[in-house]
């Protein structure tokens, strides 16, 4: 036989979890799951020790990760406004993770190459479960990590305007002179 969930609750789990389940509608069309009260929350066998996760340990570690700045409150504006042309506009809709992920980082080498200061990367608002679509999340986190991290030096959400959620300024890292 399967074992539920529930059956890996504490008991303290099993009674906020009961509160929380109270106080939800069902679907219309489904039944609600009658919830037993918190007295008879407790569970009917003891529970197992939990162990603690084993962890592999790398011999690699991969470096820190760095922390993008929001792009400057007054560039913002004029972004939004149209008064500070965007430089490049990239598209991202309908790529998977390691196509956009790819092109992202030539465009944005590219970018820079050209001595472009301000793009807008479009990565759509996406269509999941939990609202967020798997791109509007992917892309400022791959901004952190050290592949790019001598291309941005910005990043903030777009205006309305240049597609709002859905779209990102980046503000690109000034190209180095040669010395």
């Amino acid at each position: 036989m399967a074992r539920s969930r529930k059956d890996n609750l504490s008991d303290e789990d099993r009674v906020l979890w009961n509160r929380v389940a109270r106080t939800v509608r069902a679907y219309p069309g489904k039944s609600a799951a009658a919830v037993p009260d918190d007295a008879e929350a407790a569970p009917a066998t003891p529970p197992k020790k939990a162990r603690a996760p084993v962890r592999a340990k790398s011999a690699i570690q991969p470096p820190p990760a760095q922390d993008l700045q929001p792009i400057d409150r007054s560039v913002y504006r004029k972004l939004s406004r149209g008064r500070l042309p965007i430089d490049a506009t990239i598209d991202l809709h309908g790529l998977t993770q390691s196509q956009a992920h790819g092109l992202l980082r030539r465009f944005l080498l590219d970018a820079r190459e050209r001595g472009l200061r301000h793009v807008l990367v479009i990565t759509g608002k996406g269509r999941s479960n939990d609202g967020e679509g798997v791109l509007r999340r992917a892309v400022p986190l791959w901004l952190t990590m050290p592949e790019f991290g001598d291309l941005a030096s910005g990043v903030q959400p777009a205006a309305r305007g240049h597609g709002g959620e859905g779209a990102l300024y980046i503000r690109l890292k000034r190209k180095e002179k040669n010395r």
